[in-house]
């Protein structure tokens, strides 16, 4: 079942994100020069005409991840006192090997807490770029979400959705997107825990664009279609799928302001209809994504999507293909 909830729910919390300005992503733009790279957009090879598709290809990031835009942002943001003791963060996996990459150029120890079903291509990538990991079970490694501490780990604790230089970091997809689209109608973004998607929002209206930004989800976990369609951020049950880098069964308390305020709704659509995204892309495009990369373009296939323009963030490009359905 597809659905397009509303983005009506202005909730406010205590201790809510506040929106990042134009002047802090175009300052995470130059603090990130040489680290991460100008991505392509190339148009999607669907066989249609109508509506013109686009790719925002960050699957071409040195990790294979927008992550590296987020995390070096805040990274190099810090004050050096601050990382005199490394880094560490908690990720599925991109997150994770974003801050692992640039704790290697600075040469400064990493650590990792990842959930026990973190895909082996992710895990394989962390340990390469020489991190510690520390494998949970998913509660503690939310535990960890939440509290943005884990007992054992002193360095500078990297948040990968809700810290403010990562959110600007990711915004700097946005400030691309228009310089080579800039009549772009919609952009739709794969909804993990908000900072992408908000990133991305937060450029794009403070340049002063009127695009429309979707959240995307897969329905065997979608907090924030659920949250969006109650009002106020609610529970709801997951499933594990292969579709590792997007998907909880609550949102973020701090991003739901945000979320609500800047995003138009979240599409969701089925694991299959992924999983056809996945091959789509391999087959016409020659893009490997992975399953949260391939989210956005089953939601343009298979949803009625605002504009003639629009433009899928291919997030990632670390899969197990052999987990594919």
């Amino acid at each position: 079942m597809l659905h397009c909830i509303a983005a009506d729910g202005k909730t406010m919390l205590e201790h809510q994100q506040s929106q990042v300005s134009i002047e802090e992503i175009r300052a995470a733009r130059a603090r990130i020069e040489g680290l991460a790279i100008r991505t392509p957009m190339v148009r999607l090879n669907a066989g249609s005409a109508s509506p013109e598709i686009y790719l925002k290809l960050e699957n071409l990031q040195p990790i294979r991840s927008f992550k590296l835009r987020g995390a070096g942002n805040a990274i190099n943001a810090a004050d050096p006192d601050e990382l005199k003791n490394g880094v560490f963060t908690a990720s599925a996996g991109n997150m994770a090997q974003g801050v692992a990459w640039c704790a290697k150029q600075r040469n400064i120890p990493c650590s990792v807490v990842i959930p026990e079903h973190a895909s082996n291509a992710k895990v394989a990538a962390i340990q390469r770029l020489g991190a510690d990991i520390v494998k949970v079970p998913f509660d503690d490694w939310w535990h960890v979400m939440t509290t943005h501490e884990f007992d054992g780990l002193d360095g500078f604790f990297v948040h990968p959705v809700a810290n403010r230089d990562v959110i600007a970091g990711n915004g700097t997809i946005g400030l691309e997107i228009l310089e080579d689209l800039p009549d772009v109608d919609a952009v739709i973004v794969p909804y993990g825990g908000g900072g992408l998607s908000c990133g991305i929002a937060s450029a794009m209206k403070g340049a002063g664009s009127a695009a429309i930004i979707y959240a995307c989800e897969v329905e065997t976990a979608a907090p924030l279609a659920a949250s969006l369609k109650a009002g106020q951020p609610v529970e709801v049950e997951m499933a594990q799928t292969f579709i590792d880098g997007i998907g909880s069964p609550m949102l973020l308390p701090e991003m739901w302001p945000l979320a609500s305020e800047l995003l138009h709704g979240s599409l969701t659509v089925s694991v299959e209809e992924t999983a056809s995204a996945i091959r789509l892309l391999m087959q016409r495009n020659c893009v490997v994504a992975e399953g949260a990369g391939a989210v956005p373009v089953a939601a343009a296939l298979n949803h009625e999507v605002k504009g003639k323009k629009i433009v899928c963030i291919v997030s990632g490009g670390n899969i197990d293909l052999e987990k594919v359905p």
